[in-house]
């Protein structure tokens, strides 16, 4: 016979927050009861975050050895992220193969108190070198320079690749991941509208944290962030921190995407959620100034030092529904990878939750019905 454990509160459904209850067996949602009366107070529960793109958190580095892993899942975890795509940044092919090995040897053996790897995701090498950031340009490359056989190993489990549509070989390179059933998301391009609606097209699904390290919305030369925008089936990551993407710009994009098409995404890399003001993002120093995570003596942002509940509670703030800001940082990412399994309060999920105050703080996160306190 089942134990079964209930959980009450103000329940984040797909398009309201209703009181009621979840009742959980065997780590799986078995029904839920919404009260006849609505009620104001109580904790807000919500399906578990999902981070498609993030370097790092609490002094670990996803391309870092298990132990690392380890360490960033379960620091991941305690902010409310139950599953997560470790990603890597642009290096030699290499170092990218042994990446996505250690991943994919580590996943099986991942802890049951940390966040779920669902794959690994790939931010570079295939981006333009004039829209590089924070990524080593000695390691970057055209898709058409990719060896076959190099591609061929780094595709099982690989979830998400960036590219950039204008880089020789990049509408090819596009269709065979789409063929695999990679999603290629276009970003760290110089793109114009024209070549990005061809990437769409192509077969891209996604974009890399819209608006940066991309053009724009310029009213005479409209580039990748316009495409995104107006490509009514792409979806799109944000930055919500309000340094990569000032949060005045933030309705626009609400207002232009349809609700289950924004991603929120960290980037954050691995001194994010430590005290430490310098690290490393791949081959590159990084440091905190201000806020910022930068390249060390520049202006070029690295990454973010924010985790997703930090994102939902700024989208929050910002005058965007709790109902969208969750599906953006977990119902929406689950889509983009094709997983139906949890990322819905609903009978048949698995019982991935984030329990959180009248503040949106977390109090307690839990991953396949057992509750771990947060950070």
């Amino acid at each position: 016979m089942s134990d079964t454990t209930v959980v009450s509160g103000r329940l984040v459904l797909e398009d309201r927050v209703a009181s009621g209850q979840l009742s959980i067996e065997d780590g799986v949602i078995a029904a839920v009861d919404l009260d006849e009366v609505e009620a104001d107070h109580g904790p807000f529960i919500a399906p578990g975050f999902v981070d498609l793109h993030v370097h790092g958190w609490g002094g670990h580095d996803a391309m870092g050895d298990p132990s690392a892993l380890d360490g960033m899942a379960r620091r991941l975890l305690r902010r409310g992220v139950t599953s997560f795509l470790p990603t890597a940044v642009t290096a030699p092919l290499d170092t990218l193969v042994a990446f996505a090995d250690r991943v994919r040897a580590w996943r099986p053996v991942a802890p049951d108190d940390g966040a779920e790897p669902l794959g690994f995701n790939l931010e570079g090498p295939f981006l333009a070198a004039a829209r590089r950031g924070a990524h080593d340009p000695a390691a970057l490359m055209a898709p058409a320079d990719a060896p076959p056989d190099v591609l061929e190993r780094l595709v099982d489990q690989l979830k998400v690749v960036t590219i950039a549509p204008e880089l020789r070989g990049a509408t090819e390179l596009i269709g065979w991941f789409r063929e695999r059933g990679v999603v290629s998301s276009l970003g760290h391009s110089g793109a114009s509208y024209e070549l990005t609606r061809t990437g769409f097209l192509a077969g891209a699904t996604s974009t890399t944290h819209l608006f940066n390290a991309m053009t724009g919305i310029d009213h005479r030369a409209p580039g990748v962030a316009l495409a995104a925008l107006l490509e009514a089936d792409a979806y799109v990551e944000l930055i919500a921190d309000g340094i990569h993407v000032v949060p005045e710009v933030w309705p626009l994009i609400a207002r232009f995407k349809a609700p289950d098409r924004l991603l929120l995404v960290s980037d954050a890399v691995s001194i994010a959620g430590t005290a430490a003001a310098r690290g490393r993002i791949g081959a590159l120093d990084c440091e905190v100034v201000d806020g910022r995570v930068v390249l060390t003596g520049s202006t070029t942002l690295a990454g973010s030092a924010i985790a997703l509940d930090d994102a939902v509670r700024n989208l929050v703030a910002a005058g965007i529904g709790l109902p969208v800001a969750v599906a953006a940082a977990g119902r929406n990412p689950l889509d983009l990878l094709g997983v139906t399994d949890r990322g819905r309060l609903a009978p048949g999920q698995r019982a991935d939750l984030v329990e959180l105050n009248g503040s949106l703080g977390i109090r307690r996160v839990m991953r396949g019905g057992t509750w771990i306190e947060a950070d």
